[in-house]
């Protein structure tokens, strides 16, 4: 969970209603498969992703996928920083830039965490998680939305046929999915395989992962159905902004604490994305340059990265612009999504990358079918900008 969902879901649910849940649904699904396929390089195949990308693979290709990478990887970091910058001054009334510098502690806070063991990282993750989803079961209550959520998870043509639409999908697709996650899984992965037979070691580490993605599941669409129900279906269409939301929740609620709730949970998400980008970040230069890269050098570089788009985005456009921002980010993430999918199920798929674990032919066709939609839709996205 970062702040890129939180947008991505709060522009589809408050423009187009609950007619987006289906992505929510679809994307979710797609990331089950390929965190499964993850699971077996990293177990099977014994190398992440990254590792397998520099050994089997010409080394321009390598290269252009590792460039492709860290760019996800900046534009996560970058919704990170935003979208805890954002929820900072709406709770502390922290001025933006301010707040776009004190993102740097997170960073320190994981390094330290990660430096006393797994143990206290994997706590942080699950207090995290326990926080949003606490926030955001309390909106839905205040909400009481009715039945007619249901039908948004029946797809609908107009996602294709409408560009902003379309727009909005791609980016749940790479809110949801998140290319550099599947580099990172396929390494953190491998830990777990100590003292289990490896069948049993993939079975457990892909059920441990589709728990996860499902709880991810339940917290996008509760975002989307907050914003349609409280935003789409009382007129307001274009709340787009995460300080609009923020601003309209307590009164069409009729809550006071609602507001407060959202910029909690909104600031948790940050702190939890920033793990992701901090631990991807390494793993990703390690495995496709062979090197070892100090973690606290390589989390502040890569937070760098991030600050100096994020101090732009601040001073040009502001507040009113950091949804739109948001937005975008998760686009990129979404366009980046065949070059982490592609690689990945080409390993997967044959036997000399994973042995007798790669996935059988019927399992195959599903899977590079996903990449075919994932392609798909990117290149209508495309067409329909150029």
């Amino acid at each position: 969970m970062d702040p890129g969902n939180w947008a991505t879901a709060l522009s589809g649910g408050s423009a187009f209603g609950y007619s987006l849940l289906s992505v929510v649904l679809l994307s979710s699904v797609m990331a089950m498969f390929l965190q499964a396929a993850a699971v077996r390089l990293g177990l099977a195949g014994k190398m992440d992703l990254a590792q397998a990308c520099r050994l089997h693979l010409h080394r321009r290709t390598s290269f252009l996928l590792w460039i492709a990478c860290e760019l996800a990887i900046v534009a996560c970091n970058l919704a990170e920083v935003l979208g805890m910058a954002c929820g900072l001054q709406l709770l502390l009334h922290i001025p933006l830039i301010w707040g776009v510098c004190l993102t740097t502690l997170d960073v320190l806070l994981v390094l330290q965490l990660r430096n006393r063991g797994a143990r206290y990282l994997e706590s942080l993750i699950i207090g995290l998680t326990a926080l949003i989803a606490a926030c955001l079961a309390l909106q839905l209550w205040w909400l009481k939305p009715g039945a007619a959520l249901f039908a948004g998870f029946i797809p609908s043509a107009a996602i294709l046929s409408q560009p902003s639409m379309l727009y909005v999908a791609v980016a749940i697709m790479g809110a949801t999915v998140m290319p550099h996650n599947l580099y990172l899984h396929s390494a953190i992965v491998r830990k777990g395989a100590v003292g289990s037979s490896l069948r049993t070691a993939i079975k457990y580490a892909t059920w441990d992962s589709n728990l996860a993605l499902s709880l991810a599941l339940l917290v996008n669409a509760a975002i989307m159905i907050l914003a349609a129900g409280a935003f789409h279906y009382s007129g307001k269409t274009s709340v787009t902004e995460l300080s609009d939301a923020y601003h309209l929740l307590s009164p069409l609620l009729g809550v006071g604490a609602a507001s407060t709730v959202f910029g909690l949970g909104l600031i948790a998400s940050g702190l939890s994305s920033s793990i992701t980008g901090t631990l991807a970040g390494q793993i990703v230069m390690e495995g496709f340059l062979d090197m070892r890269v100090s973690r606290t050098q390589r989390a502040l570089w890569g937070r760098l990265l991030a600050i100096v788009p994020a101090f732009a985005v601040a001073l040009w456009v502001g507040e009113s612009g950091i949804g739109k921002a948001l937005v975008f980010t998760q686009v990129v993430l979404g366009l980046q999504l065949p070059f982490a999918v592609v690689p990945l199920l080409w390993f997967t798929t044959r036997s000399r990358f994973v042995g007798a674990h790669a996935f059988k032919r019927s399992t195959a066709i599903l899977l590079w079918s996903v990449a075919v939609l994932v392609i798909a839709g990117n290149a209508c996205l495309l067409l329909r900008l150029l």
